[in-house]
């Protein structure tokens, strides 16, 4: 009997299955028939998989360069080479962590609400013929566009943090701390939320592109550093403005962009709901820019450049675990409510406990995803066009997305805390008066961004 397997279309796979009674008496084949109707019933469309290579490629260029530089603006002239060199060197780290044992950590296959399990250290038993589902019955993308699509979020959560305590840590400890929070903080909490037997997936959690994973975990890690690590030399007196808001501008219209591959890449295909999350991260940007600055031409009588980048970032970060579940008014509202929240959080809140967060990661991602992810129960219902059907509680689905929030925050604070208490008695966390003053370019990479 010929391989069935190897040589059958669906149409004549499933005109051998109407045979199968039959072929009933010949149990080769009857397997043979099966396993080609079940092989066949998985498609993988070349649209798709063109498109997750290119949502891929923008989720890089998110951290290479936006990012990068969107935090070297925003930091003084001496230190702006420093944060150049962090985020490249998270970056290479981070993809060789991942395919290590970070892919394996996270969707390893366990049925551990907790990690990933063993089963796929070093890509074991990945191939080009393996395949990763989607959000569809039957449509199946390469598991290593998979693996490379979910390696870009890997990369830029623990280069979020750094913009915290921006300009007086080691850049050993930032390496040192990166690899180890990965591990035990990003992996758990990437299982526990996207993979089908994580705790907060199992809760029913909705987080669409990352408000707990990326955002509230690298948030409330930064806030836990900023703490431990204390403000910078001369905080409060010396001038510590961005030394160049052209390229915070450059570097967040580069994260705006690369955006699209974040959350529409998170639906892993390419097709008509895929224009949800794509249309929610035009609109709910848009309005959270004109919220936040608004709200600084009433209360300092001026709008700033850095203001509207910071609601750029802010209306992004908040939409991430909303665009698949609101619609496009509830994104507008989103964005709109996001940016005085977290400028109350950056302009006030801040000063008043005495933590120098440099760059406002806890207060634009920590809070801005807080927000996005509890505005993701409240807006997700069809009253704003959201996805949730006719028994809906958005009240019931707030408390659930709550409860995840809790878990990330109780989560990330303790084992950051942990963390940062082991790095800071190996390798110290901080670098010595003297190179913060003189700037960590010089001191620590032996070069400058620019010359006189």
């Amino acid at each position: 009997m010929m391989n069935i397997k190897k040589t059958l279309g669906l149409a004549a796979a499933l005109a051998a299955a109407a045979a199968l009674p039959a072929l009933a008496q010949d149990t080769t084949v009857v397997e043979e028939v099966v396993e080609a109707v079940a092989e066949v019933s998985e498609t993988m469309d070349k649209g798709d998989v063109a498109w997750m290579m290119t949502a891929t490629i923008l989720v890089l260029f998110m951290t290479m360069p936006g990012l990068a530089l969107f935090y070297g603006g925003l930091v003084r002239t001496k230190n702006m080479l420093s944060v150049l060199m962090q985020c490249t060197l998270i970056s290479a780290m981070m993809m060789v962590i991942w395919v290590f044992w970070g892919y394996s950590f996270a969707f390893g296959g366990s049925t551990s609400p907790f990690w990933g399990g063993l089963g796929k250290l070093f890509l074991s038993g990945v191939t080009p013929d393996s395949t990763a589902a989607t959000f569809t019955d039957g449509v199946v993308i390469p598991e290593y566009v998979f693996i490379a699509f979910q390696m870009t979020f890997a990369v830029i959560t623990p280069a979020l943090i750094v913009g915290s305590f921006a300009e007086r840590v080691k850049f050993s400890a930032v390496l040192l701390f990166v690899a180890l929070w990965s591990t035990f903080v990003y992996f758990p909490i990437a299982h526990m939320v996207w993979d089908g037997a994580g705790l907060l997936f199992n809760m029913g959690a909705l987080d669409f592109a990352g408000g707990t994973v990326v955002h509230i975990n690298a948030g409330v890690a930064a806030l836990v550093g900023a703490i431990l690590i204390g403000p910078r030399i001369g905080m409060g007196k010396d001038n510590m403005a961005p030394h160049s808001m052209t390229l915070t501008m450059v570097g967040a219209s580069m994260l705006w962009v690369g955006w699209f591959g974040f959350n529409a890449g998170s639906n892993l295909e390419a097709n008509g709901f895929t224009g949800l999350p794509f249309i929610n991260t035009f609109v709910a940007t848009a309005a959270a820019i004109l919220s936040w600055s608004a709200v600084e031409a009433l209360l300092r009588g001026k709008a700033s450049m850095l203001g509207a980048a910071s609601g750029m970032v802010a209306g992004l970060v908040a939409i991430t675990p909303a665009c698949g579940q609101l619609g496009p008014m509830g994104a507008i509202l989103l964005g709109l409510i996001v940016s005085p929240i977290c400028y109350l959080f950056v302009a006030k809140v801040k000063h008043q406990f005495g933590y120098d967060d440099s760059l406002d990661v806890f207060g634009i991602h920590g809070i801005g995803g807080i927000v996005g992810a509890l505005g993701t129960g409240l807006f997700g219902g069809s009253m704003f066009g959201g996805q949730g059907g006719d028994d809906y509680s958005a009240i019931g689905q707030t408390i659930i997305q709550a409860q995840a929030v809790g878990v990330t925050i109780v989560w990330c604070g303790l084992v950051s805390l942990v963390l940062y208490k082991l790095v800071d008695m190996t390798v110290g966390l901080r670098v010595d008066s003297d190179s913060e003053r003189q700037g960590l370019d010089l001191t620590s990479h032996g070069e400058a961004a620019y010359h006189s």
